[in-house]
């Protein structure tokens, strides 16, 4: 396998950050995943455009957007597959053992590695945690990821494959890794960006695609909903057949299949909207 590190590609053996780098020791990254499909990144723009926002938010210089794209084309063409995950990952560089940058200048890893696309359907579960909407990193996609690996494994152990979460004042927010939807009376709402939610490529899509609400929901909406599904990079759209105890049927929905046809139809025509 080939990683792209620091403007030079190189062997995944030979690929070493330094154990000082601010990404490790504290957490201060960011980073995009995306969907590649036969060497090509889908939704390239917009992950570029969200990098660029996140490390803004984390005060980390702009990446060079250009050195990114020459990553992304160089690892894909260096290790080519069906289908997979390309990961990008930015951080604030080699730094003292504190939260204070040091002035190495940043880090920027490029790697892929195969996957798989997921079901049209799978189970879910809430935890007891919430995402603070107040946080100094909310909505970014940063590299601290500790508080979703917790839940992600609470949802492993109930037999799902995401957890939901509420945020500080009992609204609904997002998944560890995923934004939620859900369906009211035959209509479709996905949480407002205020709810401390991250402001995903595919949510995005699937808001001006199929004509989605942001609406500001309680948490208890996940209860009553007709139909939840969840969206991300990887997913797509994916229905949700079970959340905690409650079984919403075998299959994806009406209105989630009526969702799930369309963004393949609009992704299969533009890998790059």
């Amino acid at each position: 396998m080939k990683i792209w590190l620091d403007g030079v590609l190189k062997d995944v053996g030979s690929a070493h950050v330094s154990v000082l780098d601010h990404g490790l020791t504290v957490g201060d990254g960011v980073f995009e995943t995306l969907k590649a499909e036969r060497g090509r990144a889908f939704g390239l723009t917009r992950h570029l455009e969200r990098l660029t926002r996140s490390a803004r938010g984390l005060g980390l210089p702009d990446p060079d957007l250009d050195e990114v794209r020459r990553a992304c084309s160089a690892v894909l063409e260096a290790n080519p597959m069906e289908y997979g995950r390309l990961r990008v990952t930015y951080t604030g560089g080699v730094a003292p053992l504190g939260s204070d940058r040091g002035d190495a200048g940043t880090t920027l890893i490029a790697a892929v590695a195969a996957s798989a696309p997921r079901p049209d359907t799978t189970a879910v579960v809430t935890v007891p945690w919430v995402r603070n909407e107040r946080s100094a990193i909310a909505g970014l996609k940063s590299t601290s990821y500790a508080e979703n690996v917790v839940a992600l494994a609470a949802a492993h152990r109930a037999g799902a494959s995401e957890a939901l979460l509420a945020n500080t004042v009992g609204r609904l927010c997002e998944g560890t890794g995923s934004n939620v939807f859900v369906v009211l009376d035959g209509e479709l709402h996905t949480p407002p960006l205020s709810s401390g939610c991250l402001a995903g490529i595919t949510r995005a899509l699937v808001v001006d695609w199929a004509g989605a609400k942001e609406t500001d929901l309680p948490f208890e909406v996940l209860e009553q909903a007709e139909e939840i599904f969840l969206t991300s990079s990887l997913r797509d759209a994916q229905a949700v057949v079970r959340i905690d105890d409650r079984e919403l049927g075998t299959g994806p929905g009406p209105v989630t299949a009526e969702v799930m046809r369309i963004f393949e139809v609009k992704a299969a025509s533009d890998i790059d909207p």
